[in-house]
């Protein structure tokens, strides 16, 4: 085991909430506590009656406005987190022939589901380095373009835009929804679990589907292609429709991500999410910037996150050591993602952490690498 060095960040120093993971995320205080006053007739309860029900459609149509969403788009919603839905829409939403743009871990995951589907073709997969985020091209021959709105792995933010082409666009925007703007008309299919942004927990996936989208799923589920019923996308319309969810959810999760919905509503909406992060990667961009052992790992400003800031630390200076020293000072979750491989950190910037952490954040890294030369 390696020894971590006896280093003390002053109180006054850190930060006041030490939660920076990319995912899970920090989980908002005040939603914890409105959860708990609730608790007795809340959790324990019936998802199929009308106390859950309620808190359902309220989710629902809380998001629909979030997301500024056209007219005819639904929120649908079922159980196992956006890594059962990438299975979902193999079954659901891709006909035969995807595009799938490709520069990290969780994009690289999702292409590879489509590649292994034996009832679709080959994927075209469009493949760029980590740190870059490559662009779509429009084929005649493709249903359905899939990209993540942010790769979560290495800090890159994809433009959630709509190719000349007639494919369905699915956006993987797991690690993006809640923090970052787009415009919901640009996608077909917008999905994400809540265990990020969204200030939740995972095991649930939720995707902003257009009238194309669902009129996809239910000329698929019409034809003999066979799939399980946990992975039907038919099934989760109809029952989301309903205002609940095939089989039993999560009744937390499903609670925290309406308090942060209402949270960001209240307040003004997406952009006043989207702005608590734009301050927060202004300050760590900044400050790496202005480092001479920092860099920001992707080059390109244009792309560069601002939910999930990746930052090479000089070879010098080992992030782990550094990253053990915040943990022993109670600040987590500041490790760079492992398959990447680089002497990195990751730090989240999502809408829940509070820009003035950020800036503390950074005045304690200061202190563990001055500690450490």
């Amino acid at each position: 085991m390696t020894t971590i060095p006896d280093i003390t960040i002053p109180d006054s120093m850190r930060p006041l909430d030490g939660r920076f993971g990319s995912g899970p995320s920090k989980v908002r205080s005040e939603s914890v506590a409105a959860l708990a006053a609730e608790a007795d007739t809340f959790l324990g309860t019936s998802h199929r009656q009308d106390g859950v029900k309620i808190v359902v459609s309220a989710l629902r149509n809380g998001l629909l406005e979030m997301f500024d969403a056209p007219d005819g788009y639904q929120i649908l919603m079922g159980n196992g987190g956006a890594t059962l839905f990438w299975d979902a829409a193999t079954f659901g939403l891709i006909e035969d022939t995807a595009q799938m743009l490709v520069s990290g871990e969780f994009s690289s995951k999702f292409a590879k589901a489509v590649a292994l589907a034996p009832h679709l073709g080959d994927p075209e997969v469009i493949e760029g380095e980590p740190g870059t985020a490559p662009a779509m091209i429009a084929n005649d021959g493709v249903d359905a373009y899939c990209y993540p709105h942010n790769e979560t792995s290495t800090g890159v933010a994809f433009p959630v835009v709509r190719p000349a082409g007639d494919g369905l666009v699915l956006v993987d925007a797991t690690s993006g929804a809640g923090g970052l703007r787009f415009d919901a008309a640009n996608a077909d299919v917008y999905y994400f679990a809540p265990q990020k942004c969204f200030s939740s927990d995972g095991g649930l996936w939720i995707a902003l589907c257009s009238p194309a989208a669902m009129e996809r799923i239910d000329t698929i589920a019409a034809t003999d292609r066979w799939m399980p019923e946990i992975l039907n996308l038919k099934t989760a319309m109809d029952n989301s429709l309903k205002d609940q969810t095939y089989n039993t959810p999560a009744l937390a999760t499903i609670y925290l991500a309406l308090k942060y919905t209402e949270w960001v509503n209240e307040n003004g909406g997406l952009n006043f999410a989207a702005g608590r992060s734009d301050q927060s990667a202004a300050t760590l961009y900044g400050w790496a910037n202005a480092r001479d052992y920092a860099t920001p790992f992707v080059q390109d400003e244009a792309i560069r996150s601002h939910v999930v800031a990746t930052i090479d630390l000089d070879e010098s200076i080992d992030a782990d050591t550094v990253v053990a020293v915040l943990r022993a000072n109670g600040i987590l979750d500041t490790s760079g993602y492992r398959k990447l491989g680089r002497n990195q950190m990751r730090i989240s910037m999502m809408p829940s952490v509070e820009p003035s952490d950020i800036e503390a954040l950074t005045h304690c890294i200061d202190h563990v690498v001055a500690a450490l030369r």
